[in-house]
């Protein structure tokens, strides 16, 4: 989880608070990819958030030095706490709560994160120059986490970070990360207790996932959004959802429970960044956001040179695109009683319109990919003016949003 909740949400907020609290339930899941790893060189970050705060929205915010886009809270609604962004030199931040790194004896318990990462956005444009905030800011928030970052110089680091203390992992040094990438949940490498912390399988799952995709030279934006992220298998248990045969009788449909697995009953956006080939190219490092749990929403890519973000992304109410993300959750997770939940109706999810949701989602995504990839091999070649690149974004998260209501005729 990102630090602790300071708002309610309606629909699944008390299960999630109760399914959050549970002892050893701790959310997100994170993974740095080198340009020695990625598929066309650019180094890539990926986040799972998990948190009960169901509600998510852009928000683009001018910080001192650079403007970003920024994932937050729908209700947060002067985007005080960051869970995610990227600004305009190129610099991306997320995180994941590391509790084995919290102080109890000084009742620190992460609170600071989403503040950190918004000052953060606002003022770097390298890792190093986040590594010297946090020199400077030493002492100054609560702080429990694993910061990742990329800039457009090509580096890829994780910073596991106490309020009093932090250590650097570089995903471009061999002793450190001999492959590439790093993963991480929600434990620290550098914690003096190696069973707190929580996200123990979903590291273990991640890993051999990521692994798999480099191996076969498949690490991309398309591989972390469509096979990582919406991710359902749970090793420990050998349970491989989309793989076995459905119950015959449809009164008696397939169920399994998400808490464990890297799409999480939980999981409330995805954000993927690829970063740009060079500083004076940071205008092509991109931010793609999956509005809600994984297997309920398409993605779209969003820039913070535009100067704004799509409307159906924005709050400060319900996102359009994160309401259809709800309305699809409930489809498949139709049980509201105690710790149900949790349970995901598998048969829902293969059989909707004959083909299944996830093939309908993968062909509204593959959609944007195109075209996205399209119009950035243009903007490679000639920049395109802000409002340009606005009304690109635009178009695309809207066309997503309707591509999605014509899919799914029947969620509202």
């Amino acid at each position: 989880m990102n630090g602790p909740a300071r708002r309610s949400a309606p629909f699944l907020a008390a299960a999630l608070a109760a399914l959050l609290s549970a002892p050893g339930a701790s959310p997100c899941t994170l993974a740095l990819i080198s340009g020695k790893a990625a598929r066309n060189g650019r180094t890539l970050m990926w986040k799972n958030r998990d948190t009960t705060e169901v509600l998510n929205s852009l928000m683009h915010i001018q910080g001192p030095k650079y403007a970003f886009t920024a994932l937050v809270n729908a209700g947060d609604v002067n985007g005080d706490e960051v869970w995610g962004g990227l600004n305009t030199a190129g610099f991306a931040i997320m995180n994941s709560q590391a509790d084995d790194l919290a102080d109890a004896a000084r009742r620190h318990d992460g609170a600071g994160n989403g503040a950190l990462m918004r000052m953060a956005l606002g003022e770097c444009a390298t890792a190093g120059d986040f590594e010297a905030l946090l020199i400077r800011e030493k002492g100054r928030f609560d702080l429990a986490a694993n910061f990742g970052v990329i800039d457009a110089e090509g580096n890829a680091c994780f910073f596991e970070t106490s309020h009093s203390s932090f250590r650097k992992f570089d995903a471009r040094d061999p002793r450190v990360a001999p492959f590439g990438t790093i993963i991480r949940t929600n434990f620290a490498f550098t914690s003096p207790d190696p069973l707190r912390g929580g996200g123990f399988v979903r590291f273990e799952r991640a890993s051999h996932i990521v692994e798999a995709g480099r191996g076969a030279n498949r690490l991309d934006v398309r591989f972390i959004l469509q096979e990582a992220a919406r991710d359902l298998v749970h090793e420990k248990l050998h349970s491989y959802p989309l793989a076995g045969p459905l119950p015959a009788d449809p009164a008696e449909p397939m169920h399994i429970n998400t808490n464990d697995t890297i799409n999480r009953n939980s999981s409330v956006s995805t954000v993927v960044f690829e970063a740009a080939p060079s500083r004076d190219k940071a205008h092509l490092a991109t931010m793609w956001v999956i509005l809600g749990q994984p297997v309920t929403c398409a993605a779209v890519p969003v820039w913070p040179w535009t100067g704004r973000v799509p409307a159906v992304t924005a709050g400060p109410g319900t996102p359009p695109l994160n309401a259809f993300s709800r309305a699809l959750a409930a489809h498949l997770y139709p049980d509201r009683r105690g710790r149900m939940p949790q349970y995901l109706n598998v048969s829902r999810l293969r059989t909707y319109g004959g083909e299944g949701v996830l093939a309908k989602l993968i062909r509204v995504e593959n959609a944007v990919l195109e075209s996205a990839a399209e119009a950035l091999a243009r903007w490679e070649r000639v920049r395109p003016t802000a409002k340009e690149a606005a009304d690109f974004q635009e178009s695309a998260a809207s066309g997503v949003l309707e591509s999605l209501k014509r899919e799914f005729p029947d969620i509202r």
